[in-house]
């Protein structure tokens, strides 16, 4: 037995770093067999370079996938951690993880496969410089030549020049890398400590870089550039129905977060391919590298197989050509080669597909307990009339496993129980780039093989099949399956949790003041029978009572809030402030941000319980607010710890609503992007204005060009005309110019440059470029070298009343606890109260 777990556990480590998971649902179809067996006739690696989720060019990576049938991947320098938000209010950390799979669901859709490295996305940045600076430059080089020696590419394609066209520093930075790695991975004596892990030097064909052509203009220019290869995304695939550059607006409208809703286009979309580097190429990207199995010594047979299962497949008997494919792996297995390794694990897939052969691990529960037990249940069904035996099933890394021995019926299901002790020292679920503390912009990964995959490698189950006589091993994900009323039929991960997870009441506890506060801490039971005690671990000179606080939960699931009045130092003080249970089996301190989209996998992040403690004097006279939320964003929250009642303003609110109740009105992040209902209603809040309310407006999008929308949508944004631009201020410590003399910079708190002092990420986004002379600006900045920028934040008497315009990026120094962030925000919340 100790023998074949270990046997099982080194397939199942292979297995991990080299099939992805399969999609939500597991659909099979004659098309798909197709397809499959024409991409197990090609041998060749495409490799695209870019720097964010969404850079990528999902029209071409659909057509190498899907019309040239290489095996493509595009790696993503970062996860895009700094870009904002229009479908909830997570930043940084949790914006990572969104887009991560946002990223694995595009690639679901366009064939591709998908990688990583290190690098931290810190925010839009518009030098290479700064962002090599940030970065560690070797480090992420290195990373980028683990990719090309792992994945081995002929062809590397990049999506940017290098040079400042780019606009987006990162953008730049992500072709300077790709440039040097492309030569870098093929240097032993670059980066030789890699080679101690599994990989080779690898030296691609050719570097290609694919022109930009969003634009006919762009298009245009492409097309008249010298020695550039041209390919037609555009193409359509009766196979599937659609073209690539269809298949290309699906995959790309699953960056949600980012706004990226794409249309699906037809007819003909060309790619401008511009050669950089390697053998010239002047006819196709593939020119001088063979790409059939005549490229591996031995694979003639394979090809031979092969070309005769594609000649008699049978749409409506897959099942015939199983006994081709199983001689073609009978060769296969004996090549001891890169692509042959991969090419086995693609057959092996295809025989399962072909046989109608489904597979399943399904976990009792979707939360497992490291130090309990788990069910899992292995399903086996095969629907042709193939022999195929059922003969083993085994979870690794769990050391369990079960040898049915049983030849499987057609259509018949046949299911087999394992009984899965979780052992105690299994740790909690993260993604592994989250698990240890960052180094800078730098993820703290010190094992470069967790790059092998693009997310944590799921709980796998090892099914060991014979398919007429041939033995079989066929990994699949241990899941758990349920039900839901409205969507049907769904899937997600195993997660190991801790048996309790704590929550803060909010990522930053202000206190505007020297009184004491109530903060409340959630403890949610992820099993049943869960008891113990809650304390607050605190820097010196803050104070709790009590002390701790007792909770009894009976069920898994079962919620109890536990409150705690803290009392702060007299004193300015920044500190941070821990959750700790302690219970029967130990000392816990986790907390649990649950990420559920429609359009990727729910996710389950287990950071420490913590919270940033600020004290600092903060006065706010505008005590009723009325908020129109736009994309999302946690800023009502952090102005109720100010003491000010906040209502989130409905369409019914904005229609029929009586503003005269409030003392100012703030419009969330995107409001106007995303509220129709303001946009429609923006004259009743005008006279609001007129009549002496107050009215501040947060940063909007432009729109229209390329990605579409309504040029217009921002025409009223104001009472008087401003145009809004795509400029901002990157650099978070760039020096600010305040109007210090204005009642808004004094009043209630005095604004000096120290409330400029610790901001993150950014200054602000999208600010007027072009404003009425009615407007004054109130603050102003620039990055290194650039000109100054007037209109960061915009006031104007209105009638009786008063309007601000303020794209800083309150919706980030809010949550982060910056204390003049908060000082400045409340001054012009509090404008319609100033005792004139």
């Amino acid at each position: 037995m100790r023998k074949l777990i270990v046997s099982s556990l080194a397939l199942y480590l292979l297995l991990c770093t080299s099939i992805p998971v399969l999609a939500q649902k597991n659909i099979s179809g004659s098309a798909e067999i197709q397809l499959s067996l024409e991409k197990l006739q090609v041998i060749g690696n495409v490799l695209m370079i870019a720097a964010h989720p969404d850079d990528e060019n999902t029209a071409l990576l659909a057509w190498l996938a899907k019309n040239r049938k290489y095996r493509t991947a595009y790696l993503s320098l970062t996860r895009g951690e700094g870009g904002q938000n229009l479908i909830g209010s997570e930043q940084g950390d949790l914006m990572g993880v969104i887009r991560t799979q946002e990223l694995l669901a595009a690639r679901r859709i366009d064939g591709a496969e998908q990688f990583f490295t290190r690098a931290i996305d810190f925010g839009f940045t518009k030098t290479a410089t700064e962002t090599l600076t940030k970065w560690d430059r070797k480090l992420v080089l290195g990373d980028v030549v683990y990719a090309i020696r792992r994945f081995r590419p002929d062809v590397i394609i990049l999506i940017f020049s290098g040079t400042p066209r780019d606009g987006h520093g990162q953008h730049q930075s992500s072709s300077i890398l790709g440039r040097e790695a492309f030569r870098a991975a093929a240097d032993p004596n670059q980066f030789p400590e890699q080679l101690k892990l599994g990989v080779e030097p690898w030296q691609a064909k050719r570097l290609l870089l694919n022109l930009p052509s969003y634009t006919p203009e762009m298009e245009k220019q492409s097309a008249a550039t010298p020695n550039t290869l041209r390919v037609d995304p555009g193409a359509f695939d009766p196979l599937l129905g659609v073209s690539y550059a269809e298949i290309a607006g699906m995959s790309r409208s699953q960056h949600r977060s980012q706004a990226m809703g794409f249309p699906e286009r037809k007819g003909s979309q060309k790619a401008y391919l511009l050669f950089q580097d390697g053998e010239p190429a002047s006819k196709d990207l593939f020119d001088g590298i063979e790409t059939g199995w005549s490229r591996l010594a031995g694979g003639g047979k394979v090809a031979e197989a092969l070309a005769k299962a594609q000649a008699m497949f049978d749409p409506r008997q897959p099942e015939k050509i199983v006994p081709l494919l199983l001689e073609a792996r009978q060769t296969l297995e004996s090549i001891n080669e890169f692509h042959a390794k991969q090419k086995l694990r693609d057959l092996d897939e295809l025989i399962a597909k072909a046989s109608g052969l489904y597979l399943e691990a399904a976990a009792d529960r979707f939360q497992a307990i490291p130090g309990k037990n788990m069910k899992i249940t292995a399903a086996a069904i095969v629907r042709s009339g193939l022999k195929v035996e059922f003969n083993q099933v085994a979870v690794p890394s769990l050391s369990v496993e079960t040898q049915p021995v049983r030849s499987l019926e057609n259509n018949v299901v046949a299911k087999v129980d394992l009984n899965a002790a979780i052992p105690a020292s299994t740790p909690f679920t993260q993604p592994y780039w989250l698990r240890a503390p960052k180094k800078g912009d730098m993820y703290g990964i010190n094992d470069l093989r967790d790059l092998d995959t693009p997310e944590n490698p799921p709980l796998m189950a090892i099914f060991k099949v014979k398919v007429e006589g041939q033995e079989l091993s066929l990994p699949r994900p241990v899941q758990f399956r349920y039900v839901d009323r409205v969507r049907g039929e769904l899937t997600r991960p195993v997660v190991f949790a801790p048996p309790v997870a704590l929550k803060l009441s909010d990522k930053a506890l202000i206190f505007p003041n020297r009184a004491a506060k109530e903060i409340e801490v959630q403890v949610t039971a992820n099993q049943p029978n869960e008891s113990g005690k809650v304390r607050l671990e605190l820097p010196a000179g803050w104070q709790s009572s009590p002390q701790s606080n007792l909770y009894t939960l009976k069920e898994t699931g079962e919620q109890a809030t536990v409150k705690f009045k803290l009392t702060p130092p007299p004193a300015d003080n920044i500190g941070r402030v821990k959750a700790i249970a302690t219970t029967s089996t130990g000392e816990f301190s986790q907390s649990l941000d649950a990420i559920t989209y429609e359009h990727i996998q729910p996710q389950a992040v287990f950071p420490p319980s913590e919270a940033r403690l600020v004290r600092a004097d903060i006065q706010l006279a505008a005590k009723r607010i009325g908020y129109i939320m736009g994309a999302g964003d946690d800023v009502p929250t952090y102005l109720r710890q100010l003491g000010a009642e906040v209502t989130l303003l409905s369409p019914e609110d904005l229609t029929r609503g009586d503003f005269r109740r409030f003392d100012a009105i703030l419009t969330g992040v995107r409001a106007y992007n995303t509220r129709a209902d303001l946009r429609a209603n923006v004259q009743r809040i005008f006279d609001y204005v007129t009549n002496g309310g107050t009215y501040v407006v947060q940063y909007n999008v432009m729109e229209g060009g390329f990605f579409g929308g309504d040029p217009k949508i921002l025409e009223h944004v104001g009472p008087y005309p401003m145009k809004i631009t795509t400029a901002r201020v990157t650099e978070e410590d760039a020096q600010v110019e305040f109007a210090a003399a204005s009642p808004l910079m004094k009043w209630p708190n005095i604004i000096t440059a120290h409330d400029f002092d610790g901001w993150v990420q950014e200054r602000g986004l999208y600010y007027a470029s072009e404003f009425d002379p009615k407007y004054k600006s109130l603050l102003s900045s620039h990055d290194t070298g650039e000109a100054n920028l007037p209109g960061g934040t915009l006031y104007t008497a209105y009638g009786k009343g008063h309007y601000v315009f303020t794209p800083q990026s309150w919706f980030r120094q809010l949550p982060a606890g910056v204390p003049g962030a908060y000082r400045i925000l409340a001054n012009l919340l509090s404008a319609g109260k100033h005792p004139r």
